[in-house]
C-alpha cells in the first residue's frame, strides 16, 4: 500500500492548524474522484429501471417478479453498510472504496453470460452488497479531509453525484440500450467500475481529519467514544435515520419504477423517459448545491442546526410527500410532470444534511459505523418498496389504480418521517446531553 501523506496539525476545535495548499488540492481531488464514485453508484443503480421494459418483454417475467428483482439489491445492502461502518475505524478508506469498486465492476457479469432470473438476481444482490456501504462511508472517507464547519459544500458534492449519475447515465444509458440492447449498458457500467477503482488506488488517501491515525510526530490522537446505545437513541440520530428513510423510499421507487411508469402508463418513447428523469435529476442538483451551501451559510451566522439542517431536510421530504400523493390524481400533463419532479427530485435534500445532523452529535472515531447504522436502516426502503409495487401493480384491477395506491403509501411514509425528523433532530441540544459539547466526549460506559 501506498504511504499515507503526512498530517498538519489538527487543533481540538478541528481547526486546520496552518493547512498547505498541497493538502488543500489533494483535499478537493480526492472530493473529485468520490463525486465520480457516486457517479456510478448511481449509473448502477438506475440500469435495471432504464432496462425495465426490455428486460420484461425478453424474459416474459411479471411486474411482481420484477419487482422481486428490484428489492433484492436492498437483500444485503442495509447488512453490509451496517457491518463495513463498524469495521470502518480500523481501514482505510482507500482500500474500502477500492474493492467496492471492484465488487461492482464483477457484480454486472452474471447477466452478460446467461440472462435470466436467477442471474439478475445474483447480480443485484451482490452489487447490493457492495454499494450498501458506498455513501456513507464515501461521505466518512470526504470528512477526513475537511473540518466540522467547512463539510457543507463538499456534503453536497458528494450527494451531488447521485443526481449526476442519474442525469447523465439516463440519456446515455437509454442510448446503449436502444441502439446496442440492455447488455451493452451492464458490459459498459463494468467496464468504468474497474477504470474507477484503478485511478482510485493511485489518488485516494485518507484525511489529516481521520482521528483513528496517529498525529504528526508519531504520538497517539486520544480517541474519544460513547456507547453506540447513547449515540444510536439520541433524536437526532433517529431523526436523521427517519428523513433518509422517507428519502429513500423515494428514490427506491425512482430507480425501480418511475421509467416503467412513465412508458406505460404516461406513454411516453424511452428518449423521453430518459429526458425526464434527467430534468428531475438537475432539480435534485440545483437543490443540492443550492440548499447545502445555505445551510452552512446560516449555521455562520448563529442559525442552529436544528433550524439550519434539521428542519430543512425533514420539510423537503415533507413537500415530496405531499406532491407523490397528487400527481396520480393530476390530470394536466404539466402539471403532473412537475408534481412528479417535485415527488422525486426534492428528497435529495435530505440526504447530504442527514449526515451533516447526525455528524454533530457522534464522536469522530465513531462516525463510520453511526453512519453505517444510519445508512443501513434509513435505506430499508430499497428492500420493501418495489416489490410491495410490484405486487399492488399486479393485484389491482388495473396498473394504473395499482401505481396509485404505491403512491399513496409512499406519500405517507414519506409524510410520517418528514415530520418525525423536524421533530426529532436537536443537533445542539444533543450533543451537550452525552458531553460531545466542544468536541469533549466521555469515556464508554
Amino acid at each position: 500500500m501506498a504511504p499515507q501523506p503526512s498530517a498538519p496539525s489538527v487543533s481540538r476545535s478541528g481547526d486546520r492548524a496552518g493547512g498547505r495548499p498541497s493538502d488543500r488540492r489533494r483535499a478537493w481531488l480526492v472530493t473529485v474522484m468520490i463525486v465520480t464514485f457516486m457517479v456510478i453508484n448511481f449509473a448502477d443503480k438506475s440500469v435495471l429501471g432504464l432496462a425495465a421494459v426490455p428486460i420484461m418483454d425478453e424474459l416474459h417475467i411479471s411486474n411482481s417478479t420484477y419487482g422481486l428483482i428490484s428489492s433484492s439489491f436492498s437483500l444485503l445492502f442495509s447488512l453490509s453498510g451496517l457491518v463495513v461502518g463498524f469495521f470502518s475505524s480500523r481501514m482505510s478508506s482507500r482500500s474500502m472504496l477500492f474493492v467496492m469498486a471492484l465488487l461492482w465492476a464483477v457484480a454486472q457479469l452474471p447477466v452478460l453470460v446467461v440472462a435470466a432470473v436467477p442471474t439478475l438476481i445474483a447480480g443485484r444482490v451482490l452489487l447490493g452488497a457492495a454499494e450498501g456501504p458506498a455513501a456513507s462511508m464515501s461521505m466518512h472517507a470526504l470528512y477526513k479531509w475537511f473540518p466540522p464547519e467547512r463539510r457543507g459544500l463538499p456534503s453536497a458534492l458528494q450527494i451531488s453525484g447521485a443526481a449526476i449519475g442519474t442525469l447523465v447515465s439516463a440519456p446515455v444509458l437509454t442510448w446503449l440500450i436502444t441502439d446496442f440492447g440492455w447488455r451493452s449498458a451492464y458490459a459498459s457500467l463494468a467496464v468504468i467500475s474497474l477504470l474507477w477503482a484503478l485511478v482510485w488506488w493511485r489518488t485516494g488517501h485518507d484525511g489529516p481529519y481521520d482521528e483513528t491515525r496517529p498525529a504528526r510526530g508519531g504520538s497517539p490522537r486520544p480517541v474519544k467514544r460513547q456507547p453506540y446505545r447513547r449515540l444510536l437513541l439520541t433524536g437526532t440520530v433517529l431523526g436523521s435515520i427517519a428523513s433518509a428513510f422517507g428519502a429513500a423510499w423515494a428514490l427506491a421507487l425512482a430507480h425501480a419504477w418511475l421509467p416503467a411508469y412513465l412508458r406505460t402508463e404516461l406513454d411516453m418513447s424511452p428518449n423521453a423517459v430518459a429526458t425526464t428523469i434527467s430534468a428531475i435529476s438537475a432539480l435534485s442538483l440545483v437543490l443540492l448545491l443550492t440548499v447545502s451551501p445555505l445551510m452552512d451559510a446560516l449555521k455562520s451566522r448563529g442559525v442552529s442546526s436544528r433550524w439550519s439542517s434539521g428542519a430543512a431536510q425533514g420539510s423537503a421530504v415533507c413537500v415530496a410527500g405531499c406532491a407523490m400523493a397528487a400527481f396520480p390524481f393530476t390530470d394536466g400533463p404539466v402539471i403532473r410532470l412537475l408534481l412528479i419532479g417535485v415527488a422525486f427530485g426534492t428528497v435529495a435534500v435530505a440526504i447530504p444534511l442527514h449526515y451533516v445532523t447526525a455528524a454533530e452529535v457522534v464522536p469522530a472515531a465513531q462516525r463510520g459505523a453511526v453512519f453505517g447504522v444510519v445508512a443501513a436502516t434509513g435505506t430499508l426502503p430499497g428492500l420493501i418498496a418495489p416489490f410491495v409495487t410490484g405486487h399492488l401493480i399486479d393485484a389491482a384491477d388495473t396498473a394504473s389504480s395499482g401505481y396509485a395506491t404505491a403512491f399513496l403509501i409512499a406519500a405517507a411514509v414519506m409524510l410520517l418521517s418528514g415530520v418525525s425528523a423536524v421533530t426529532a433532530i436537536r443537533p445542539e441540544q444533543d450533543a451537550r446531553r452525552i458531553g460531545l459539547q466542544d468536541g469533549q466526549a466521555s469515556s464508554p460506559d
